[in-house]
C-alpha cells in the first residue's frame, strides 16, 4: 500500500469510528507494524496542523481521535450542532481534581480530601462520562476505585495522564492559605517537598503527626464524618484545580 492510500486508509478509520483508536488496532486493520503506523499518524497530525484544517488529529494515551478544530466552534455553535451539557461547577471540579491526582482512589479516600460526603460529584463525574470505575481496591468491602478517561483527557487537552500539570510549592502554599480562610482554622503544617500529585498507585493520604512526632490515626486525629456538600459549601482541598476555561468548550467529534 502506499503512503498516500495509507493515510487515506487511516482517515477513513477515524472518521467512521467517531472515538479514539488505539495504534495497534489500526496497524492490525492495516497489516502493518504499530511504530511506522504511529510515525505515519504523526506526520498527519503535524500536516493537517501546518494546513489549519478544519478537522485535527489529537493523541489519547496511545489512542488517535479525529476532532473538530477548536477554531471553528463559533460556528458550529451558530448551526447549533454542539449538544447542551451541564456546565461543571466548583464542586465537581474539585471533586475531578482529586480523582485526576490522586487516581486509582476509592469514593472513602475522595470524602477524607475534600471533608464531605462525594457520592453526588462522583456519580455526576461518571454519568458525564470524565470518571470511570477502574476495578476494586484489595481493601475490606472490596471498594471501587476510580479514575478519569479518555473523554477527560481530550476536554482538557492532555494527552496521558502522565502530562497532567505539576504544583509548584507557591501554589500549594497558595492553597492552603485559601483552605485555612474557608475554614477560619490553622490547618497543621505539611512536611517540606510534599507534592500535592502524589503517586498515581498510591490510596490513602497521611494523618498529621501529633505534637511527639508520632503519626495519628482515624480515631486521634479527631475527624468528623464528611457533611452533605448540599448542606453547606464545599471544603477546599489542597489540590491543583484543572483549567476550568477548557471544560466550557464543548468538543465536537466525527464532524
Amino acid at each position: 500500500m502506499k503512503r498516500h492510500e495509507t493515510e487515506a486508509a487511516i482517515e477513513a478509520i477515524l472518521f467512521a469510528t467517531g472515538r479514539a483508536v488505539p495504534e495497534e488496532d489500526i496497524a492490525r486493520a492495516l497489516d502493518m507494524d504499530r511504530d511506522e503506523i504511529g510515525g505515519i499518524i504523526r506526520d498527519m497530525a503535524k500536516a493537517w496542523d501546518e494546513e489549519a484544517r478544519g478537522v485535527e488529529l489529537i493523541e489519547l494515551e496511545g489512542s488517535w481521535q479525529m476532532c473538530t478544530r477548536k477554531a471553528y466552534y463559533p460556528q458550529l455553535i451558530a448551526l447549533e450542532l454542539v449538544p447542551k451539557k451541564p456546565r461543571l461547577t466548583d464542586v465537581l471540579l474539585e471533586t475531578l481534581s482529586v480523582i485526576a491526582y490522586k487516581q486509582p482512589v476509592t469514593k472513602a479516600e475522595i470524602e477524607r480530601i475534600r471533608g464531605v460526603n462525594s457520592d453526588h460529584a462522583v456519580n455526576k463525574l461518571v454519568e458525564y462520562k470524565l470518571v470511570a470505575e477502574l476495578g476494586r481496591a484489595k481493601a475490606p468491602g472490596r471498594p471501587i476505585l476510580f479514575g478519569t478517561t479518555q473523554d477527560f483527557l481530550r476536554v482538557f487537552g492532555i494527552s496521558s495522564r502522565e502530562k497532567l500539570p505539576g504544583v509548584s510549592p507557591e501554589q500549594v502554599a497558595g492553597f492552603r492559605e485559601e483552605a485555612e480562610e474557608e475554614a477560619g482554622a490553622k490547618l497543621p503544617a505539611e512536611e517540606s517537598g510534599a507534592a500535592a500529585d502524589g503517586p498515581a498507585d498510591e490510596i490513602g493520604t497521611e494523618l498529621p503527626a501529633d505534637e511527639n512526632g508520632a503519626e495519628m490515626t482515624a480515631e486521634t486525629a479527631g475527624t468528623e464524618p464528611p457533611a452533605d456538600e448540599a448542606a453547606g459549601e464545599s471544603e477546599a482541598a489542597a489540590l491543583p484545580e484543572l483549567d476550568r476555561g477548557e471544560i466550557d468548550r464543548e468538543q465536537i467529534v466525527g464532524i
